[in-house]
């Protein structure tokens, strides 16, 4: 039986190991007595052990971290039904838990459940998350293939303003000498005729 099947089952007294899931429920099996039901989800919630955290004095820890230091400490279990026996148990073996936050059914709740874990020999254990790290390095992959379709059309408008400024020049040019070439004749044009009219006399 692996750790990351357990579940909770609200209204239900236990743990329960999850067998199917369907659309309206789940089949379930209990670790107490290992009769095997439906419940429900429009009645029952379910939460999985691995997804529950537990308050403390910094951030917030993961349930499987709670029982591992439960289990390495070497203290005997407290009566579940004597709260400041176990609130004294969780401050020896989890000192920083905030303890204003984490109500004492949750602290008898831990010692049932790891009760129950220990009895049924399951390896407490939380399942590692690798296929979240590969999607975000296939995600990563296609954005250095997006920048060389970018650059092309930045540099295309920069190259054309350089190319029509040189005939606009051209033009001006010709233009300028254009004119003295016209002075010239009209300066030309008019002794000419003032030497018609003086031969004339």
């Amino acid at each position: 039986m692996e750790y990351s099947k357990l579940i909770s089952v609200t209204g239900l007294p236990g743990l329960f190991e999850l067998v199917a899931s369907k659309n309206d429920g789940a089949i379930v099996r209990s670790l107490d007595d290992k009769t095997t039901r439906f419940v429900s989800s429009r009645i029952h919630n379910f939460s999985h052990l691995e997804s529950i955290e537990v308050y403390t004095e910094g951030d917030n820890v993961n349930l499987a971290d709670v029982f591992l230091a439960m289990k390495n400490s070497g203290e005997a279990l407290p009566n579940e039904k004597e709260a400041p026996a176990v609130k004294k148990y969780f401050e020896k073996v989890y000192p920083t838990m905030d303890f204003e936050r984490v109500y004492a059914s949750d602290m008898k709740k831990m010692v049932k459940w790891f009760d129950v874990l220990n009895k049924n020999d399951i390896e407490i254990k939380v399942s590692e998350e690798t296929p979240e790290g590969e999607e975000e390095e296939t995600e990563e992959k296609p954005e250095p293939n997006k920048q060389p379709e970018e650059k092309p059309k930045v540099e295309e408008p920069v190259a054309t303003p350089a190319v029509e400024a040189k005939p606009k020049k051209a033009k001006a040019a010709k233009a300028k000498k254009e004119e003295p070439a016209a002075e010239d004749a009209a300066a030309e044009s008019k002794p000419k005729a003032a030497k018609k009219k003086a031969a004339k006399k």
